[in-house]
């Protein structure tokens, strides 16, 4: 114990930039491998540790002067190898069946070894020095666009919901959209997608943002003609019964709350839009209704059953957009930490097997009578002919 404590002291000392934990020793460790990365975010640095199973990885942060008995929990008893990184040193630990350790130590340039940066690693596709008008006026960045400092993870979950979009986008050379955005409030998201198809995707867009409130309606409407954004506009209106003649290439709908976000996805089925992006929001309908005598350990605590509640309505939403013809997932938009309303519904127009559409269906016919649902956007589905 004591000898490699000191090994793993020595190591911790050097300030490392990388380190491999590998040669699992022990069977019952569900952990194959560990790595720890310095980095840095808001001038802190830090060490994120990545802790892979057979299927899963695992996160974690830690504190720099935490790493020393962090690296010693996961490696004894566990582990027999660990490799370790400072910016000129090289370290290789390793453990015998015995016990002995052994650390060797050499001279090397590890300078491009890790990026410490959290922030520059990533090549976002909102970057910094583009003078974005919305991310200014919101805080984000400054007027010479560069990212407030305490801004960051307001930038990443931006940048996060616009990625989500770019992947659905770059699969076709589209020229011209018309994109619905349901429940837009006065958040500048809506502003920053208007400046990614226009200045980035160079695509010729008309965007509409839907609202309830006036006061919402004309404030928008207002920066819109600030920004010159001429294709751009809001109007007053609701969710369910909003009417639009024309074609919908893409609807947008975040955090329209409870059955809201139903009557958007059932308006962009109707419309036979070819994308949508959903975030939904407080998933009351199917709480309000779930019972089941077998399995009634699910509605026994407020809390499980309040959060499966949420998770089955979203599962349902995303079986019966398959089954009217959606490739559909559901995606992380940002981390739980920041927010447990973090899924987002993403779907795409395809050609999906009658097979799958049943097999999807069936799978949502059978939560509900398992559980005495009787979700809002299987009723719209059912009156208008679209599932049978």
């Amino acid at each position: 114990m004591e000898e490699l404590r000191s090994a793993i002291s020595e190591i911790a000392n050097e300030r490392v930039l990388k380190l491999v934990v590998s040669n699992k020793c022990n069977k019952e460790l569900k952990y194959n491998k560990i790595n720890f990365f310095l980095k840095e975010n808001n001038k802190k640095e830090y060490y994120q540790i990545e802790k892979y199973t057979d299927k899963q990885v695992f996160h974690e942060n830690i504190d720099l002067e935490d790493l020393e008995e962090k690296l010693l929990e996961y490696v004894e008893g566990n582990f027999k190898q660990v490799s370790a990184f400072s910016s000129d040193v090289t370290f290789e630990l390793k453990i015998s069946k015995k016990g002995k350790v052994f650390l060797g130590k050499k001279k090397s340039d590890n300078a491009k070894v890790a990026n410490k940066s959290h922030n520059k690693e990533k090549n976002y596709i909102l970057k910094e020095g583009m003078i974005i008008e919305p991310l200014i006026d919101l805080g984000v960045f400054t007027k010479e666009g560069k990212v407030v400092n305490s801004m960051y993870d307001k930038y990443k979950q931006i940048n996060r919901f616009v990625e989500l979009i770019d992947d659905e986008i770059k699969k076709n050379d589209y020229k011209e959209l018309t994109i619905l955005d349901f429940g837009c409030g006065k958040s500048y998201l809506t502003f920053v997608l208007y400046y990614y198809f226009v200045e980035i995707k160079k695509i010729d867009v008309k965007m509409i943002g839907l609202d309830l409130k006036e006061d919402v309606i004309k404030k928008c409407n207002d920066i819109a003609k600030q920004y010159k954004y001429d294709n751009l506009h809001f109007e007053l209106g609701d969710i369910n019964g909003f009417k639009y003649n024309n074609k919908v290439d893409m609807v947008i709908t975040l955090h329209a709350c409870d059955t809201a976000t139903d009557y958007a996805l059932y308006n962009a089925i109707k419309w036979n839009s070819k994308m949508i992006f959903s975030v939904p929001c407080c998933q009351h309908e199917l709480n309000a209704q779930i019972k089941s005598d077998e399995l009634s350990l699910i509605t026994k605590y407020g809390i499980v059953q309040e959060r499966v509640s949420a998770l089955m309505t979203d599962s349902i939403r995303a079986n019966l957009l398959e089954a009217v013809g959606y490739k559909t997932q559901l995606l992380e938009f940002i981390d739980i930490a920041h927010s447990p309303k973090n899924i987002l519904i993403r779907a795409s127009k395809s050609k999906i097997s009658n097979e799958k559409k049943e097999k999807s269906l069936n799978e949502v016919r059978n939560i509900m009578n398992t559980f005495n649902l009787n979700p809002t956007l299987y009723k719209l589905l059912e009156k208008d002919n679209f599932i049978k």
